[in-house]
């Protein structure tokens, strides 16, 4: 993706788990983000262009971006685990990234079924007093799977034409969570021509705190 991107791989518990690895310009990173990307029976990797369109906006932040493929896909072992391998797969790189950078503080992007799976993680992470800095979700997959309750400063984006994951659907989730839902007009699921409004939306978000 960049010249600065890594390869490498971690062991799960369904055997190899693929990973990237990418490092913001400045020498100092601010943070670490870790990316989760869509649906893997769908085509969905950690190449998906909404997911590194995460990787984009985290790396312009200066944070250190860490991905992977979920079980099944590329060189990841094993087979789709309806986000539960999935979530102990993503626990992993998140205890790795915390070794490689103890102190930073680790933010989390998700699209789709990615967003199902961070806010599964994060949740497991809370309990034990270390949950994320915060969580971006894009395209969250509300009505499709029973995502975790989620913090309060938790930055949704959603495309208003979405027809794999209803707005209303959206709305209906955030709403006792008393959740703001950030709108890009036009976008479908995939937000075909509308990716740099997601990038923008990110950088606002973490500039304006």
């Amino acid at each position: 993706m960049n010249a600065q991107t890594q390869s490498f791989s971690l062991s799960g518990g369904a055997g190899n788990i693929e990973c990237k690895l990418d490092l913001p310009a400045q020498a100092a990173p601010l943070g670490v983000a870790l990316i989760a990307h869509p649906h893997p029976l769908y085509g969905g990797s950690m190449d998906n262009k909404v997911a590194q369109t995460l990787v984009r906006a985290f790396l312009a932040l200066g944070y250190v971006c860490a991905r992977m493929n979920f079980r099944g896909v590329g060189e990841s072992a094993g087979s789709h685990d309806h986000g539960i391998g999935e979530t102990d797969d993503m626990a992993l790189l998140h205890a790795h990234m915390v070794k490689l950078y103890p102190g930073l503080p680790i933010a989390m992007g998700g699209f789709s079924f990615g967003t199902f799976v961070l806010s599964r993680l994060n949740q497991q992470l809370t309990a034990q007093g270390n949950g994320a800095e915060r969580l971006v979700l894009v395209g969250c997959a509300a009505g499709k799977w029973e995502l975790a309750p989620v913090p309060p400063d938790t930055l949704l984006i959603h495309g208003e034409q979405d027809d794999t994951i209803p707005l209303a659907d959206v709305f209906d989730w955030a709403r006792p969570q008393d959740l703001p839902v950030v709108v890009i007009p036009g976008a479908d699921h995939f937000f075909h021509r509308k990716l740099h409004h997601i990038k923008q939306i990110v950088i606002a978000a973490w500039r304006s705190t």
